[in-house]
């Protein structure tokens, strides 16, 4: 949904979004809370996106990656997703090395590549 702005220029609505601080190092045991508090989340409003706000987390390790897969799949079997805000990077290349991809608020989505970028084309290539 957009709107008209005095410069002629639409401003574009942000895509609603929960937001769940995860505080400081979370217990195992605490998953199953926080996977229902994602599931309420999804369910209440309308929105299709839960910002897991991780930067109060701590180091991190298997415990938060575990915890985050965890998440993700609560928010996939109710139609949404997750996204990280505040990520350590620490945090994003342990999940790269375990093979999870999160979304994180300010970066372009995986499908769009950022503004200014263009593909480069060797000479010499068939055209196809």
């Amino acid at each position: 949904m957009s709107s008209p702005r005095s410069g002629g220029l639409p401003l574009v609505e942000a895509e609603r979004s929960a937001v769940l601080v995860l505080p400081g190092p979370v217990a195992r045991g605490e998953a199953a809370g926080l996977c229902e508090q994602v599931r309420m989340m999804l369910a209440g409003g309308g929105e299709r996106v839960v910002v897991c706000d991780v930067g109060g987390l701590g180091p991190p390790g298997l415990g938060v990656v575990d915890l985050l897969a965890r998440l993700e799949l609560t928010a996939r079997r109710d139609g949404g997703r997750i996204r990280l805000r505040d990520p350590d990077p620490a945090l994003l290349a342990l999940l790269d090395l375990v093979g999870l991809r999160f979304q994180v608020e300010g970066q372009a989505e995986e499908r769009e590549p950022p503004l200014g970028v263009e593909e480069a084309v060797e000479t010499g290539d068939p055209a196809v």
